[in-house]
C-alpha cells in the first residue's frame, strides 16, 4: 500500500480534523509500533505498522461503506448553500472521513442511499454495465396496467429523446407499483411513469442489487456495511 502521512491516516478514520490531529500527535498521544510518534508528517504504510491512539489500537480501514435511509426534503449532494444535504445528516466522525453519496436520489424521493469514499466502488454501483438493479416502490395517480408493463420491458423513450433501458414494472394495485431499473438517469423513474400518464405521488428506493433497506433503520439514519452486505450487493 502507498505510504501515507500519519495525520492523514488518522483523519481518514474520522478521529478528528487534520489540524486537531497534528496537535494530538505532537502531544504524544499516538504510538507507532509501541513507540510514541510526535511527527504528524511521518509517512507510513498503514498495513505494515501498529498504531494506537490514546492507548487504543487503531484498526485502519482504507475505504468505508455505509447505507442511509434518505428522508424526503433532503438533497443528495456533498454541499448546498441553500438546502440540507445528506451529508448534513451524518455525525461528525463520518463527515470527516470524506464519504460521498453513490448516485443520486431526488429531493422528494426517500429510501436506500449508499455512501462511500471508494470511487471505484461507486462507479461500479452506478454503471449500467454492472447490471446492478435498483428497485423502487411508487404510488401514482391513476392505475398502471399491463400495457405499461410491456412499455417498460421494451425500454421507454422520453419526450426529450432520452432512451431508457428496459425496466421491470410490477403492478401492486390501488395506484401502487414497483419499478426496477439498472441505470440512474435524471429523475428517471418519475419521468418513465409520467410518460405513461402515471405521475408519481410517492417514490422510495427499496434495494440496490441484493442489498435491501432494513426496516429498523430510521429516516436519516446510517449503518456501516459489512463484508457480507458488500457481497450481497453484487452477488444476486
Amino acid at each position: 500500500m502507498a505510504m501515507m502521512r500519519l495525520d492523514k491516516m488518522l483523519a481518514d478514520q474520522g478521529l478528528a480534523s487534520r489540524k486537531e490531529l497534528r496537535e494530538i500527535i505532537r502531544a504524544g498521544r499516538v504510538t507507532v509500533d509501541g513507540q510514541v510518534e510526535t511527527r504528524p508528517e511521518r509517512r507510513l504504510d498503514p498495513e505494515s505498522v501498529s498504531i494506537a491512539f490514546d492507548g487504543a489500537p487503531l484498526d485502519y480501514q482504507r475505504f468505508h461503506y455505509y447505507m442511509m435511509d434518505k428522508p424526503t426534503g433532503v438533497v443528495t449532494a456533498t454541499e448546498d448553500k441553500r438546502q440540507q444535504t445528506v451529508l448534513d445528516l451524518l455525525p461528525p466522525d463520518l463527515k470527516r472521513m470524506g464519504i460521498f453519496p453513490v448516485g443520486r436520489l431526488d429531493k422528494d424521493t426517500s429510501g436506500l442511499l449508499l455512501l462511500t469514499d471508494d470511487g471505484e466502488f461507486a462507479h461500479r454501483v452506478i454503471s449500467p454495465k454492472s447490471c446492478v438493479k435498483k428497485r423502487y416502490y411508487a404510488e401514482v395517480e391513476g392505475e398502471a396496467d399491463e400495457e405499461d408493463v410491456m412499455a417498460f420491458s421494451q425500454g421507454i423513450l422520453l419526450k426529450d429523446g432520452t432512451q431508457c433501458l428496459p425496466a421491470a414494472l410490477e403492478l401492486l394495485g390501488g395506484g401502487k407499483c414497483a419499478v426496477t431499473v439498472m441505470e440512474g438517469k435524471y429523475h428517471q423513474v418519475r419521468r418513465m411513469l409520467a410518460s405513461r400518464g402515471k405521475p408519481v405521488l410517492t417514490l422510495r428506493r427499496l434495494s440496490i442489487g441484493g442489498l435491501r433497506l432494513p426496516a429498523d433503520l430510521d429516516p436519516g439514519g446510517v449503518r456501516e456495511l459489512t463484508q457480507e452486505d458488500l457481497c450481497t450487493l453484487f452477488n444476486v
